[in-house]
């Protein structure tokens, strides 16, 4: 199935009589005739449902369809985005660990790789992506296990060289993560640039109507954990009887663990209603995404014309410093969200977002609705300047996510805010 049909019909199809529309399986548990069949369920030796925090129908279906999307062996849905970069790395990194990220990342990823993962003994160095291979690689150390990235980074709109930093994880012989929310698998399916796990915050445009908070991991089946560096995954797991996720499970060793484990252990599970109203914004994300697409780079021009405006960081842009990286990884569209620095500062900023009027300024970003934020304030404000600094915010960033209205409109009230900064 080509991509659009498959957002329609990937991971459920119904049976002779059956609901046409994925079914909301709102249970918390499932009935069997035997234990010994339940007993088969939790040592791993048969498929099925047993209780909704590991699996759930409908949840099922769906992180059937974000693997078919993005090209992935398996995939794991989680209560929030956040819990979903949390497992992502947790799942192959413990006390004693290092991580190597992209500086340019969303605020919350920073704050759990900077202080959380610091007080659980996992040690991240911060570099920037625009970096050769060789200085990336001078942050490397003897127990660094994984490196992560944002395909397109929140809030800097900086695409990221997913081939160079593949690369630089293949030399080390470890996994390359990266945060794919912004691009989506319609723009861009990092797994067939090098990377091994993909994560999205599906609370943004793969949901896209603000309804439900939800994240996902999908896992390449690309990397092979047998190389010594995860015994988590290559030696007996005692809490199964000794079971050995390379042995049993193969090229979905890690989501399988990150599923019978973390998420055992953990608990982040999306509800069978969040996983429904998921299902139901994937149905037309190519649509959506064109038009945020389309909206943004109109704007994004209209937005390099106002006197008030320093600098607008859109790659869709050919003045853009990353426009090359954009052709080359996200050539047929990027994301609604661009970022815009006033020539002002903080105050000048302010006076503007509070001048809209149609846009909405809520803590949100890709969603059908235009909406604004000021970065250095909300969603990265526990940052210290340093980190902002790193992370490409300024005092006088703020970030614009386009939503599916007429353009015009979206122009018009763009335009009555510059106009009030003049008056």
């Amino acid at each position: 199935m080509e991509f659009e049909t498959k957002c329609l019909h990937a991971g459920y199809q119904p049976e002779n009589g059956g609901p046409r529309v994925l079914p909301i399986v709102q249970s918390t548990t499932y009935a069997y005739e035997s234990t010994d069949e339940i007993g088969k369920l939790f040592d791993l030796e048969a498929a099925g449902y047993f209780y909704t925090r590991l699996a759930n129908p409908t949840t099922g279906a769906v992180e059937e369809k974000i693997a078919a999307l993005e090209g992935g062996v398996g995939a794991l849905c989680t209560s929030s985005g956040q819990a979903a970069t949390f497992y992502a790395v947790l799942n192959i990194l413990e006390a004693g660990d290092h991580l190597i990220s992209s500086s340019y990342i969303y605020g919350g990823t920073y704050n759990l790789f900077a202080h959380t993962f610091r007080k659980m003994g996992i040690e991240v160095t911060f570099v920037d992506q625009d970096a050769s291979q060789e200085e990336i690689l001078q942050a490397v150390k003897p127990n660094t296990k994984a490196i992560f990235g944002e395909t397109i980074a929140n809030p800097a709109v900086k695409v990221l060289d997913i081939e160079k930093f593949s690369a630089v994880a293949k030399e080390l012989d470890i996994p390359f993560i990266i945060d794919n929310t912004f691009a989506t698998p319609y723009f861009c399916r990092p797994i067939e640039f090098g990377a091994d796990i993909v994560i999205h915050s599906t609370t943004k445009y793969l949901d896209g109507h603000a309804v439900q908070t939800g994240g996902v991991i999908v896992d390449g089946g690309t990397f092979d954990w047998n190389n010594g560096k995860f015994p988590q995954l290559s030696e007996p797991d005692e809490t199964y009887h000794g079971i050995v996720y390379t042995e049993k499970f193969g090229q979905a060793a890690y989501i399988t663990k990150a599923r019978v484990q973390l998420m055992r252990d953990l608990g982040a599970t999306p509800s069978p209603q969040n996983s429904f109203l998921l299902n139901l914004g994937m149905e037309t994300l190519p649509v959506r995404m064109d038009r945020h697409y389309q909206n943004a780079l109109t704007v994004a021009k209209f937005l390099t014309e106002q006197k008030a405006i320093k600098h607008v960081y859109y790659p869709g842009l050919e003045s853009d410093d990353n426009y090359a990286l954009a052709q080359k990884y996200v050539p047929n569209g990027l994301c609604g969200v661009i970022s815009v620095e006033f020539a002002e500062g903080k105050e000048t900023a302010a006076k503007w977002l509070d001048a809209l009027e149609l846009v909405s300024l809520e803590v949100h970003v890709a969603d059908i609705r235009t909406c604004a934020l000021h970065p250095a304030t909300s969603t990265h404000r526990q940052l210290t300047d340093e980190e902002l600094h790193q992370a490409g915010i300024s005092p006088g960033l703020v970030r614009l996510s386009c939503g599916i209205e007429n353009v015009t409109d979206i122009l018009a009230d763009l335009q009555q805010a510059f106009d009030k900064l003049e008056g």
